[in-house]
């Protein structure tokens, strides 16, 4: 009896229920995102199927919402901020992991990765206790700082995989040759380390922009947008302006990861042959 044994791959072998699960998990994940644009377009305070009517009444207002405008800056610079020094702090502690040997290493970086499993209510919490015991006003320098903790162990997850992927002889050989330890780093390490360094970036400055529990603990008298959302969202009649701006960040993020993704193709020169 000949026993006959598919010539396709194992991984490129068709799988329904596999597809099916696929569809439905994007569906359930995308679908509600995509029903925002719709509804920001609805002429009614609530909404319900059928829709009674379409405007652009709500985008008009959206232009002319002066404090959800500062809400959102509030919220990119503090995203801005905090990207870039929970990234410098992710470098220097990924480099301390992977390429020193010190007393004390593995409870150090357990320490520090602490804040990916402690609930963000319970470091908010702590943060504004510890600030409010030593006289520290809340402004959006604290909101900077607090989401600066909370990203620098985000920011070594996805450095500590570069750093190990990187060749290590190539920064010996820089010191061999004379360069001190600046210099390696800046020609040598972060050239090999810098998509997951912009990756960091991007991590960190989404994580920001998104947090609400440490934003709403550390902040003062300037919201962020997460915040301010939060407080226009028990207003019925104020809902709609949300939606617009949100379909307006989604179409803007829609644009940025479009031509990042353009940007990372490699070009292809045609060379002539003689």
């Amino acid at each position: 009896m000949s026993v006959f044994k598919s010539t396709i791959p194992y991984i490129q072998r068709p799988n329904r229920p596999l597809h099916a699960y696929a569809i439905v998990f994007l569906l359930v994940l995308y679908l509600p995102v995509l029903v925002l644009p719709l509804f920001s377009f609805v002429d009614s305070f609530y909404f319900s199927f059928p829709i009674p009517g379409w405007t652009l009444n709500w985008y008009k207002e959206m232009l002319s919402n002066e404090p959800m405008h500062a809400a959102l800056l509030n919220s990119i610079r503090v995203g801005l901020a905090t990207s870039v020094f929970a990234t410098i702090l992710g470098i220097m502690g990924a480099k301390a992991v992977t390429r020193y040997q010190f007393p004390g290493k593995k409870p150090i970086v357990f320490i520090i990765m602490l804040p990916l499993v402690i609930p963000v209510i319970v470091v908010a919490i702590s943060l504004l206790v510890m600030l409010s015991r030593m006289g520290v006003p809340l402004t959006l320098y604290t909101v900077g700082l607090g989401h600066a903790l909370f990203c620098v162990p985000f920011s070594m997850a996805t450095l500590i995989p570069r750093f190990h992927g990187s060749n290590k002889s190539m920064e010996e050989a820089s010191m061999d040759l004379g360069e001190n330890a600046w210099m390696t780093f800046w020609r040598v390490t972060l050239p090999m380390i810098i998509p997951g360094v912009l990756a960091s970036i991007l991590l960190c400055f989404t994580i920001s922009f998104d947090e609400f529990y440490l934003a709403f603990f550390l902040g003062g008298t300037d919201p962020t947008f997460p915040v301010f959302v939060y407080g226009q969202v028990r207003f019925p009649q104020r809902l709609p302006n949300v939606l617009a701006m949100s379909s307006a960040i989604l179409v803007g993020s829609i644009v940025l990861v479009y031509i990042a993704m353009i940007l990372r193709k490699p070009t292809v020169k045609k060379q002539k042959i003689n």
